[in-house]
């Protein structure tokens, strides 16, 4: 072999050498970091289940983690081992039960992951029914000192916009409060505390009604075939397995019952209102702009000029006139002042 073929050779396999063993960049580093990666999901995602099986009081088994986790029966043996190992489970009867290392582990990994989902409800305009998918994974990337970080910055919020507890920095976690739709009677008020988010095509269809937590509802039929609510102004349909993943607290005495519900959509020109609430279901930018205009609980509201050819309506807040349409005035909760005898 002469010497020009043999330095391109050597030149060759020191290049495969460095593209495939250079520390942290090499392929064989990153794929390394992957497999940790991997397994580091794997446990965080089983130790997830197991707190919601001892929060819900029901048995965690191993054949449960690899329904949970969509994982084989070997693969999730392996797990379990492995959650053994590290002290974070433990195993009685065929059961499995968290250790006081396991339980904080996965109440930080579901602070993260509702921190995750209320900054995507509050300060993004991601679609709601994703935002538990994202949360599922930035709950594997970000830090308990970036969560941290990000709670500050919207305000340590102490509940998910699905109505969950988030547990505080040393792992607190209330427990939820309520009883399920269905349990309610005709004529029952309530308010929504909790929505449950998964399985998502059963979240998709309550989303698609507008309903979300600290929403207001009388019961008008439950029958074993449907459940008929108003909420908020408007009669929502649910059938019962639907209306079985939402939460409510019970209203039992008349002052905790709103007044009947109005919209500013209602408002006729040249009447006025004062603003009650905005609805939990405008969000994000939009909801922003209507505080930053002026439109919060309290603020005096009056209807100056409908626009005949769209659904634009001008609004007077204090000195200025703000145009909105009927997609937000739907969300925003009014009630009506009384004009005076200057008026």
């Amino acid at each position: 072999m002469d010497p020009l073929t043999s330095l391109i050779l050597f030149g060759v396999g020191a290049l495969i050498l460095v593209v495939f063993f250079l520390p942290e960049k090499g392929l064989y580093y990153r794929w390394k970091r992957a497999l940790q990666s991997t397994e580091r999901v794997l446990i965080e995602d089983a130790l997830k289940h197991l707190y919601d099986c001892e929060y819900r009081q029901v048995n965690c088994t191993l054949q449960s983690i690899a329904g949970n986790l969509d994982i084989g029966s070997d693969k999730a043996a392996e797990l379990v081992e492995r959650l053994e190992s590290l002290r974070l489970i433990t195993t009685e009867n065929g059961n499995l039960h968290l250790t006081k290392s396991g339980r904080s582990y996965a109440l930080r990994v579901i602070r993260v992951h509702r921190i995750w989902e209320k900054y995507l409800a509050d300060e993004t305009s991601v679609p709601e029914t994703d935002w538990h998918s994202q949360a599922e994974i930035m709950e594997h990337e970000l830090t308990p000192a970036q969560a941290d970080e990000l709670a500050a910055k919207i305000g340590n919020p102490v509940v998910d916009p699905h109505g969950d507890p988030i547990p505080s920095v040393d792992g607190d976690l209330p427990g939820r409060e309520g009883v399920i739709l269905t349990n309610l009677k005709e004529n029952d008020f309530a308010v929504i505390t909790h929505i449950e988010d998964e399985p998502k095509t059963v979240y998709a269809q309550i989303v698609a009604l507008g309903l979300s937590p600290g929403m207001q509802i009388r019961i008008l039929e439950n029958s074993p075939t449907r459940i008929v609510f108003e909420a908020d102004g408007d009669e929502k349909v649910l059938a019962p397995v639907i209306a079985s993943n939402i939460t409510v607290k019970k209203i039992f005495t008349p002052e905790e019952i709103r007044e009947e519900f109005k919209t500013l959509s209602v408002l006729k020109p040249g009447e006025k209102a004062e603003v009650i609430k905005i609805s939990n279901a405008l969000r994000g930018q939009q909801r922003r702009r209507l505080m930053d205009l002026g439109v919060v609980p309290g603020a005096e509201i009056k209807a100056e000029l409908e626009n005949p050819f769209g659904d634009l309506t001008a609004y007077r807040v204090k000195d200025t006139v703000i145009a909105l349409r009927k997609n937000q005035t739907d969300h925003i909760y009014i009630k009506k002042v009384e004009k005076t005898n200057n008026e």
